[in-house]
């Protein structure tokens, strides 16, 4: 069964109270499913702030009938190398980061916490011992974060590959021994969450720079697929517009053909669409999410 939703990065620095973007989630668009975003609330925000800001999060989405299916890292982590960070102790703050997230997950109501697993720096990615070193501990710390994810109730855990080296994994082949090694020890499944712009665009070989191909191969191992309107040079998370999908790569057909070839049984695809917050962009935020979902429901009803 293939569903539709939406990740709320639409909502970050533009709609911060739950019933504004959940109200648009669910009645704005008729959407019946919502990927929240840690942007909207950090997970290290001060305690009564954060469960008083998560009640209102899950009444609103009950209020809204939208349900959370899950919960995954915004734009503030991406920026900070998070677990692969250079420092010990700036890992040590990220892996803290995780733990109070997936803590927030039973308080939304969601069944799944999910992240991009971290970025080397410069100097690391150009050093095999130094990437092996992080990566070892960075499995080790997954294994912790699936036994407390276990514990708070949850169902899995997700990582999403990402587009250049620096950020593992982008490729398939390297997604595939990350996943397999992830999953070995874990106290629950660890899935996959895709991105269709995601993917070795240039470090790649043509496989790795194929969205469907993607999706063929992990498709009855991921839990979530991020689509996004885009091309071969990078990840636009451009809306599915008419004046993008004339530029675009990312054909709702082959999206779904490729889903059901991969064998998978269920699949939220969750459109992530960034606007920048400068004109005219951030005044067709709302129109651009409509048409876009108005295109995917050609193919998915649910």
């Amino acid at each position: 069964m293939i569903k539709l939703g939406m990740n709320a990065a639409f909502a970050a620095c533009r709609y911060p109270e739950p019933e504004a973007w959940l109200k648009i989630v669910g009645e704005t668009l008729n959407l019946r499913y919502t990927q929240f975003f840690s942007d909207l609330i950090d997970p290290k925000v001060e305690e009564k702030t954060k469960k008083r800001l998560c009640l209102r999060t899950k009444r609103a989405a009950k209020r809204y009938n939208v349900t959370i299916h899950s919960l995954f890292t915004g734009t503030a982590p991406h920026w900070s190398h998070f677990l692969l960070h250079p420092d010990k102790g700036m890992r040590k703050d990220a892996n803290l980061w995780w733990e109070k997230y997936i803590k927030m997950a039973p308080l939304l109501g969601a069944k799944a916490v999910g992240s991009f697993l971290g970025s080397f720096s410069a100097k690391d990615s150009q050093n095999s011992k130094r990437k092996k070193q992080l990566t070892e501990e960075l499995i080790k710390t997954w294994c912790h974060f699936a036994h407390l994810a276990k514990k708070e109730g949850l169902e899995y855990l997700m990582f999403e590959p990402m587009s250049v080296p620096r950020e593992m994994p982008c490729t398939i082949k390297e997604t595939e021994e990350l996943y397999e090694r992830l999953n070995e020890k874990s106290a629950l499944p660890i899935k996959l969450c895709l991105d269709v712009g995601h993917g070795a665009a240039i470090s790649g070989t043509k496989k790795d720079r194929d969205p469907y191909a993607w999706i063929k191969h992990f498709g009855s191992r991921t839990a979530v697929i991020h689509i996004q309107q885009t091309d071969r040079k990078s990840s636009k998370h451009w809306p599915f517009t008419k004046k993008y999908n004339r530029i675009g790569i990312i054909d709702g057909q082959r999206t779904v053909e490729a889903i059901k070839a991969s064998g998978a049984k269920e699949i939220l695809l969750v459109i992530e669409v960034f606007h920048s917050f400068f004109e005219p962009m951030e005044y067709k935020v709302l129109d651009d999410l409509k048409e876009s979902v108005d295109y995917w429901r050609k193919w998915i009803k649910k």
